[in-house]
């Protein structure tokens, strides 16, 4: 078999193993995490968003060690560090650096 052909072969192989498909439905996470950007800091989870943070920082590390190097599982797991990270923040910042609003007295 040709360099070329193997080359297209050992592709096609590496698309049906889980190495490739648990990564490309990971993504699904971060979509997801995305799409709550909109919702009150009030419903955001810390428990869920801490996990979500330390998931993507300790896998991301763990993609880089293991040999060949997985840049698909890399990427999500950077995506998933930054979105839990900005949610964490946004909660925190709402929970202890915001005003609390002034009480309004009834007449």
């Amino acid at each position: 078999m040709s360099s070329s052909a193997r080359s297209v072969y050992n592709d096609i192989v590496w698309c049906t193993f889980v190495h490739f498909w648990a990564p490309t439905f990971k993504w699904g996470i971060s979509i997801a995490n995305i799409a709550d950007f909109a919702k009150p800091t009030d419903k955001i989870s810390y428990p869920q968003q801490l996990a979500v943070t330390c998931t993507g920082v300790i896998w991301s590390r763990y993609s880089m060690v293991i040999t060949p190097k997985n840049w698909n599982l890399f990427s999500v797991n950077v995506a998933m560090a930054g979105t839990g990270i900005y949610q964490l923040s946004r909660k925190i910042k709402n929970d202890f650096a915001s005003e609390p609003e002034p009480v309004v007295a009834k007449e």
